[in-house]
């Protein structure tokens, strides 16, 4: 029976999720027909998980449903108001232990509220915490015959062995460029964000708005700073400047949703006032947006660096930033392509740093200097 159920079509929604990930596709359509308790679908961001554990999540739910396509179409919203559905997705830098408990563990020991299951997602489970991971592992031990768990992870080193050993694994694998830019549609810099992005599609949108735009031009002119040899120049300020924006930009949107989330709530029309904890998630919600936007930084410094060290050596036809060629030549002049792809190695290190709480300040000046002194242009 198993075997009929993996040659069969993929569900529709499914098979959309997937159209770029097919392997992943047959793997979940396949898992359908005897589904297992834990999934950890890994892969790089942006490569369309979540999409997928939604449409595996609505397939779960389908099943044994009064009305299987109502039950599928609740469970495929977002956000979803389907009763058995309880997607989790960190408030800020990291998922709280208080939501993993209430909301995965003690909710997963109550019985369906319609048809036979009940499915659990965890967005950017590398987010949970060493106490979260553990508190969790009782439940992917022991779970309930009704409960499903789909883990979502982009770093799964970030996860504990024991967490990963109870999970079937699904992988996604990064984005072709050329499905990137499909999903973009046509545009006159989509070529060189599908290339930036990694295969991230989110990331890639990103670059073409109007935030991503001017972190990139920031990032271009900090990488570029190193050639030029400009006096007293500190670049990496207008990175920090330009996180620090982004940073307040999130918190600012995500105090507006908390207080209206709290007016609509509030009896008799008082204005809702922002509790301790909604104040805390505003404040984890701008440090991690300040966080991602410094890292992005660094990493289109990165994507910069490599292209000089391909231009360098004669590899012009691997290049990231396309509609940048003119200035990649003109930095690349007279450039040994070592140095260039040492400055590659010093600035992965820096991003690598940074994670661990050192100082920013500090790391990126250190950084900076060291890339001017080897990049600098000899007179």
């Amino acid at each position: 029976m198993e075997a009929a159920r993996s040659t069969s079509p993929i569900p529709k929604a499914l098979a959309e999720a997937t159209r770029h990930q097919p392997r992943a596709g047959f793997a979940l359509a396949a898992a359908l027909s005897a589904p297992g308790h834990a999934y950890l679908l890994r892969g790089p961001r942006g490569s369309g998980k979540a999409a997928a554990a939604r449409a595996f999540a609505a397939e779960l739910l389908a099943e044994g449903a009064t009305d299987p396509d109502d039950a599928r179409r609740r469970a495929l919203l977002d956000p979803s108001p389907h009763p058995d559905l309880v997607w989790l997705r960190p408030p800020g830098a990291q998922h709280l232990v208080e939501d993993v408990r209430e909301q995965v563990i003690r909710a997963s020991s109550l019985s369906p509220a319609e048809g036979s299951r009940r499915a659990f997602v965890i967005e950017e489970a590398e987010d949970l915490r060493d106490e979260s991971q553990n508190a969790l592992l009782k439940t992917l031990e022991e779970p309930a015959p009704f409960v499903h768990l789909i883990l979502i992870c982009s770093e799964p080193e970030q996860l504990a062995e024991t967490i990963l050993s109870r999970c079937t694994p699904i992988e996604f694998g990064p984005l072709a460029p050329d499905a990137v830019q499909e999903l973009l549609g046509a545009g006159p810099d989509a070529d060189a964000a599908a290339r930036l992005s990694g295969g991230d599609v989110e990331l890639a949108r990103l670059l073409l708005d109007a935030r991503g735009a001017a972190l990139r031009s920031i990032a271009e002119q900090a990488a570029r700073e190193p050639r030029s040899g400009t006096a007293g120049a500190e670049p990496w300020r207008a990175l920090l400047s330009a996180a620090s924006e982004a940073g307040e930009a999130a918190g600012s949107e995500e105090e507006q949703r908390l207080v209206e989330e709290a007016e609509a709530t509030a009896r008799r029309g008082r204005k809702g006032k922002l509790t301790r904890d909604a104040i805390e998630q505003v404040r984890r919600t701008e440090r991690r947006a300040r966080t991602q936007a410094l890292d992005l930084g660094l990493a289109l410094c990165c994507a910069w660096y490599r292209d000089l060290a391909a231009i360098a050596s004669g590899a012009d036809q691997v290049i990231l930033n396309s509609d940048r060629i003119d200035q990649l030549a003109e930095d690349a002049d007279g450039l040994d392509p070592a140095k260039a792809r040492a400055a590659l190695e010093w600035v992965l290190d820096t991003r690598r740093r940074l994670r661990v709480n050192v100082s920013e300040e500090l790391a990126l000046e250190a950084l900076w200097l060291r890339l001017s002194a080897e990049l600098a242009r000899e007179v």
